[in-house]
């Protein structure tokens, strides 16, 4: 027995970390598509309707206190609101959507 490393050995250990830590940073990429990740996106979607909203809401409530109308701005811009609360919604659906095809692609070039 010699005290010296066998060099294919040393070869055969390096080419396992390297595939195990390849693998470990490609569980890296998906792990946001997770649980905790997956409520963090919804509940981000779920503020841009809310705030599309309260905005309308907002401007169309000062526009009738301003001219002393019925609340007929207020419903305009709550529904005007409503949709670009719905637009940004999609947007951010559309968004996530088109993550994992732009990352499986990059990791079939990588390969």
């Amino acid at each position: 027995m010699s005290n010296e490393p066998d060099p294919e050995r040393l070869k055969a250990l390096e080419d396992r970390l390297a595939k195990v830590s390849k693998q470990a940073s490609g569980q890296a990429e998906d792990a946001p598509r997770g649980g905790v990740a997956q409520s963090e996106l919804a509940w981000r979607m779920v503020i841009e309707l809310v705030s599309g909203l309260g905005i309308g809401f907002g401007i169309g409530y000062g526009l009738d206190v301003l001219l002393g109308t019925l609340p007929i701005f207020m419903i305009i811009f709550v529904l005007l609101g409503l949709i670009a609360g719905v637009r940004v919604m999609m947007r951010t659906a559309a968004e996530i959507n088109a993550k994992p095809e732009a990352g499986s692609t990059a990791d079939e070039e990588g390969k």
